[in-house]
């Protein structure tokens, strides 16, 4: 089997650039950031710590798929750009395994145990933490009450795909600027890729057999891209290969989606006083349904201004934290970055303010990231194996095609396989 390293970039660690100080003589930090909502409060609530701490925080606030690019690369390398980055579950076992990343020790104050087991345990390597959760998700149907009960329909939990497919049809008034169902359609292995391999496991599909051999070729891989591809060509807005989850967060508070399965954080951020929630749909296999994930903050290794970088980790995803947005003017309780710690959820300020808390834990609660019969690999809208970000990126851009119709769905599951198998033929497989 290849390397990490190999596997990821095919060059060797070189020295880490000198630390930066700020001109006054305070630590500086460079923060490379996920360009969500959470990510852009936080530097609004941050601009308190600096003012405590005299610490500067430079923030670069980067789209999901050249996130993991940048970050992928420069930490591979050893290339010094940053001080913290945001990585999720597929990342930090990995690379904490690999001595990429610092491993984190946080004062008794900081509470670990308070964090969710699901995301202790998954960003976690042999016991050890090598990334706090500044938030943690699962996928979830949000949809349009008003909309469902003027078309007569409903969604409920673990509803089937069929049904949901029905309700998109019901609600779905093109000239009137509605599309019943905003899906992720952007090329990414955290983009497109997560939502359809929910769809996909909820078919009984898997990424892998038992020898890690691919499996994109197979019956259900087939029946489930089908059917996404039907669905969103059908019932979706136009142009939805290139729609992530800040373009259908849009789209929603636009009043321009029927439902939208994604990450249950977007529910923080949805203004229509009319969204309903429900458990992801299924085809007959619950399990895998519905995603696992975490944005969580890691100190590559070997970077100068380490022990700054740690302290702010510790208190950027601390209790202390959720209590600065919760009371925060521009924020509030109803914006706190969820889905890290049960303390979060027996907040009375924050059971008031977000009605979403409930649908929320019962989807992190039920999420299966272990290995099963069905799927003999850890992760559930991602396979932890080093190898699989080029898989799955790889895989996206097929699905992409898929969708704008410029390939068959048959045509791109056959060219996914084969740079699958290509893969994991040169990683030694």
């Amino acid at each position: 089997m290849k390397s990490l390293r190999n596997t990821a970039l095919g060059l060797s660690m070189v020295v880490a650039s000198a630390p930066f100080a700020a001109a006054d003589g305070h630590a500086s930090l460079t923060i490379a950031i996920v360009n969500n909502g959470h990510m852009i409060n936080m530097q609004t609530v941050a601009e308190a710590y600096t003012e405590e701490t005299g610490v500067e925080l430079n923030w670069v606030s980067l789209e999901e798929g050249v996130l993991r690019e940048q970050v992928t690369s420069d930490t591979a390398t050893g290339g010094g750009q940053y001080d913290i980055i945001n990585i999720g579950m597929q990342e930090a076992p990995i690379w904490g395994s690999a001595g990429w990343i610092e491993p984190l020790n946080f004062s008794d104050a900081y509470d670990v145990e308070d964090l969710l087991p699901a995301m202790r345990a998954g960003l976690s390597h042999d016991g050890t933490l090598y990334a706090a959760p500044f938030y943690g998700e699962s996928s979830m149907v949000m949809y349009r009450g008003d909309l469902a009960d003027a078309a007569g329909v409903s969604i409920a939990d673990n509803d089937s795909w069929e049904n949901v497919k029905a309700a998109a049809a019901a609600m779905h008034d093109p000239d009137n600027g509605v599309y019943g169902a905003c899906l992720r359609g952007k090329p990414g292995w955290g983009d497109n890729a997560a939502f359809i391999t929910t769809v996909a496991n909820s078919f009984g599909a898997r990424w892998f057999d038992e020898n890690y051999v691919p499996q994109l070729d197979s019956p259900e891989w087939n029946a489930a891209v089908n059917f996404y591809v039907d669905l969103l060509s059908s019932y979706g807005p136009p142009g939805s290969e290139g729609n992530s989850f800040n373009e259908i967060l849009a789209l929603y508070n636009e009043d321009k989606c029927g439902l939208w399965i994604d990450a249950t954080i977007a529910a923080s951020f949805l203004e229509n006083e009319n969204v309903r929630y429900a458990q992801s749909p299924n085809a007959g296999n619950p399990v895998g349904a519905n995603w696992l994930w975490a944005w969580a903050f890691a100190i590559p290794a070997g970077s100068p201004n380490a022990e700054e970088a740690q302290k702010f980790i510790e208190w950027a995803t601390s209790k202390e934290y959720v209590q600065a947005v919760g009371n925060h003017p521009e924020f509030g309780w109803g914006s706190v970055p969820t889905g890290q710690r049960a303390s979060t959820y027996e907040l009375p300020e924050f059971k008031a303010a977000a009605g979403f808390a409930e649908a929320e834990m019962m989807a992190i609660d039920s999420a299966a990231p272990e290995a099963t019969d069905l799927k003999p690999y850890v992760g559930v809208q991602f396979v932890a194996i080093p190898e699989f970000p080029e898989i799955g990126s790889a895989f996206g851009q097929e699905m992409a095609a898929a969708l704008s119709g410029a390939k068959s769905v048959e045509d791109a599951l056959a060219a996914a396989q084969a740079a699958a198998v290509a893969v994991m033929d040169e990683a030694g497989y």
